[in-house]
Formats: structure tokens, sequence, C-alpha cells
């Protein structure tokens, strides 16, 4: 079998090098792995048989293939004995410092021709290069956690990289199977960037006592489509590691307001409430089982209102269908009567604005969030606003509960949450565009296989169409007058001429 590289050095044994050391022998390369701890590359290598074993258990490999596969698995001894790699990736702690010094040394030993990798998913590729003699045959090829199984894998250029390293580089991620995106030198990279707008924007819900956290991720879930709510997700992955990447990409992006991270998940890391590994996170865990409240079941009201329907409202027609299905006598009237339920259902902007604007009772109105079709979500989402009465505010759940869809109220918020946590991500994703940080092919990739959303961003995006995703962005801007939501020019100018936003340009 003729691969890429067919001698590959692993500097760091632990879970990640671990990973990338199976995958590459499964390729076809004779795989060294290296660690500075004692023992620890020796374990390395027994923990990945374990795993071919597993897969000779299972019929996903044979006798022979195994043996193979067992044959091309080498514990390095020291540094030198990777001389005759062409390929060094190391997987050593995230200190630029260490890494520095490891591709000096690495340097001396390997020959000119050889490639050098690093796998961070944090540091700066250009920044760990600057201390080589030839910071030109030094690239990123960061994989994530477990390697086997997360099928994507960025290929970073540094400042002074060679085209020809990453062309490379892509070319032997496909050998080992997996989908090989480039990114520029940025921070967070492709992934980890563009991951940003989820969990920070969920922690500003969360923050302004919109809902609690096992709401807000209900409703992302179940109305926005979701694997995982944002909270579960920062229980799985731990906030001693996700909090540090927030921050870190926040100031390496010179306190940009769209990476702004959260006092939550900085005082839960202070208190070791780091999730599941720690037992208690935004959730406690038994057994490592989340302890979740039931939802409350939806209010038995007597003597329903008659129920009118804001002129601006979102999919009004729908709305206006979906209403009359669940039996709701409707007022066709240009204004409300004196005890009507009014709906409103406002993109990006607070159920009170529009109350305010329109000059509606506010103690009747409530708020509807329909930028996702009714049919195509399992939830439904209502907002009341600080004067909405407790018996209209029923009235409405219990109007939206009546065909058994599950239904959510949240106190006011401009976009309620799934409008603004979907506008978040958009925007994010159409300025690492409007960057040239990646292809729009490149980022939506890699969002899907690395973080597993039901789309990428920008076909999620088209999904919900840019110029509603631009009105919500423009309204949240106006209610919170914060630039975090000021729409990127890439998102701007493909509203406005209808494009879609995996548009390039030529």
């Amino acid at each position: 079998m003729t691969v890429q590289f067919s001698n590959v050095g692993i500097v760091g044994a632990g879970a990640m090098g671990r990973g990338i050391a199976q995958i590459a022998a499964q390729a076809g390369s004779e795989v060294f792995l290296l660690d500075a701890f004692e023992g620890a590359a020796a374990r390395g290598r027994d923990a990945i048989l374990a795993q071919w074993r597993k897969l000779l258990e299972r019929g996903k490999l044979d006798e022979a293939r195994c043996e193979i596969l067992s044959g091309r698995l080498h514990v390095a001894d020291s540094m030198r004995a990777l001389a005759g790699c062409d390929l060094v990736v190391e997987a050593v702690v995230e200190d630029i410092e260490v890494k520095r010094k490891l591709f000096r040394d690495l340097e001396a030993v390997v020959a000119p021709s050889a490639v050098l990798a690093t796998n961070t998913s944090s540091l700066s590729v250009t920044a760990i290069g600057a201390a080589m003699a030839k910071p030109e045959r030094m690239a990123g090829f960061h994989f994530f956690n477990p390697v086997p199984l997360m099928k994507v894998v960025e290929v970073v250029a540094g400042f002074k990289t060679d085209a020809e390293i990453c062309r490379r580089l892509a070319s032997f991620a496909t050998e080992m199977g997996h989908a090989a995106v480039q990114a520029k030198d940025t921070p967070g990279f492709i992934v980890n960037h563009a991951g940003r707008g989820y969990g920070t924007e969920a922690l500003r819900v969360a923050g302004e006592g919109v809902a609690d956290f096992a709401t807000i991720d209900r409703i992302l879930k179940d109305q926005a489509g979701f694997r995982l709510g944002p909270f579960e997700l920062l229980d799985l992955t731990a906030l001693d590691v996700s909090h540090p990447v927030m921050e870190s990409i926040y100031r390496q992006y010179y306190d940009e307001p769209r990476y702004r991270p959260s006092v939550i998940t900085a005082q839960r890391l202070a208190a070791g409430a780091l999730g599941r590994k720690t037992g208690e996170g935004f959730y406690r865990y038994v057994d490592g089982a989340p302890q979740i409240a039931p939802e409350p079941s939806a209010p038995v009201i007597e003597g329903h209102p008659s129920v009118w329907i804001s002129p601006r409202a979102a999919r009004r027609p729908e709305l206006l269908r979906l209403v009359h299905a669940l039996g709701a006598q409707l007022e066709s009237g240009a204004t409300p009567s004196s005890a009507a339920l009014i709906l409103v259902a406002p993109l990006g902007f607070d159920v009170t604005t529009v109350a305010a604007v329109d000059r509606l009772d506010a103690t009747r109105t409530v708020g509807i969030d329909l930028m996702v079709d009714d049919a195509a979500t399992k939830r439904r989402v209502l907002a009341t606003n600080p004067a909405t009465r407790p018996d209209m505010r029923d009235a409405a759940h219990a109007l939206f509960a009546r065909d058994g869809k599950a239904v959510s109220v949240i106190r006011d918020s401009a976009g309620f949450v799934t409008q603004r946590v979907i506008g978040t991500i958009v925007n994010i994703a159409a300025d690492m565009c409007q960057q040239r940080v990646c292809t729009p092919a490149d980022l939506d990739l890699a969002v899907k296989l690395g973080l597993g959303y039901p789309q990428g961003p920008l076909a999620m995006g088209d999904l919900y169409g840019p110029t509603n995703v631009l009105e919500v962005l423009f309204n949240m801007q106006t209610v919170y007058g914060d630039p975090r939501y000021r729409p990127s020019p890439w998102l701007r100018r493909r509203g406005a001429l209808g494009l879609s936003l995996t548009h390039p340009e030529e």
C-alpha cells in the first residue's frame, strides 16, 4: 500500500496521539510513538492494540489484518528514533513554549524534506513555527477527539507554510479516511471558531433570566434540531476545557464582542462544577445520568379567550391556520377586542418592543417564535413580556398545547431563543468567510462533522432565509445596542442580492 507518508512519528501518547497513530497505521504508514514520560508510549501502543482487538471481536477486522496493523506500530525510545520519519505530528500539552522547543529539537533530527505538523487546537501555528529554522515545512494538522470516529481534520497554513505541505497533509488525511478542510491560521481555526455562537449566546439567554438551562436545551433540540443542548454539551466537554477556549478566542480577537464569554462559566469553573466528570455542572449527575426536573404540564383553562393576531406577525398565514386548527375563536378586526389574547410573532424584536410600538395592551400580549415552520418543529416557544397577565400566559400555553405538541413559555427576549442562537451562529460563520478563513464549503463540512450540527452554519442560514437572519440581527442590535449582533458584510451582501450564503466570490 502506497501512502503519502510511509514513516510517521507521533510525539505524545495521550488520547489524541494514540488516535492519530491508530488511523495512520490503518492507512498503511509505519508509525513510531514517542512520549516524554517513561512507559507512556508503550502504554499508548497497548491501548491501540486493544482497540484493534475490539474491532476484531466485532468482526470489523480479521486476524491477518490485525497482525499487519500491529506490526506497523512501534515504540520510539528517543527522538533519534524518529530520524527516518517523513512526517512527525506533535500531540503534546497546549503550551506554546513546550511546542516550540519540541519543533526546534525535531528539526535537528529529521531530514530536511520531512514534514512537521502540530495538532494544536488553540495556539497559533505561525507563532509555534516562528522559532524554527524552516517554518515553511510546518503546518497545523488538527484532529478531533476521538480521532478514529471524528472524521474531519483541519489543515492549517501558518504565515510561512508552503502550500505543498498543506496539499500533502490533506491528501494523507483522505488516505486515513478523514475529510480534510483547509484553514488560515486564525484563532480557533474553523470548528472552534464557528462553534463560538452556540454556547456563548445560550449563556447570554440564561444570564438574562429568560429561561433555565433545561428549557433552553429543550428548545434548541426540539425547535432548532441540535443533537445536544448547549448546556448538555458544555457538561460533556467540561468547563476546564471549554471556558479557556472561549476566553482564548475572545482575547486573541482583541475582545471582539461576537465571541464574548460569560461570567456563568467562569464562576462554575472556579467552583469546580465542570460537568459530567465531576458529577455536577449545569446539571447534577447520578451514575452518569443528568437529574432534570420534568416539564410542567400545560395549564387547564376554562373559557378560552378569543385570539387576535398582529398583522405584522411572521408567517401570519400559517399562524392563522394553526390557531384556527387548534379551535380558537379568531378575531378579524383591525384592532383586538378588550378581552382578546393578543398574539405577536416578531423576528429579532422582543414582545415588549412590539407591544409598545404597535400600541397593544401589553397585559394581554404574548409572543410566539415562528422563525421555524411550525410543521417542521417538535416544540412551540411562547414569550411573555413583563406586563403579561398570568391568565393570558396560561391561555396561550393551553391553546398551543392542545394538539399535544410540547410548549415552552419563556420570559421576554429579543429573538426568543432559537432566533438569537441561530442568528449568532450564522453571523459568525458568514464573517469567517468574509475574513477568508476558509471556503464556504469547507466551513459547512467542518462544522457538520466536527460539531454535529443539523446543517452547516451557512446552509442553516439559507434554510431560515438570509433576509430573515438579517432582520433578526438588525432588530436584536436595536434592542440591545450591542455590536455583538452587527451583521457581517458577507451576510448583508448576499441577503441584499438574494444569493446563497455558500456563494463564493471569484
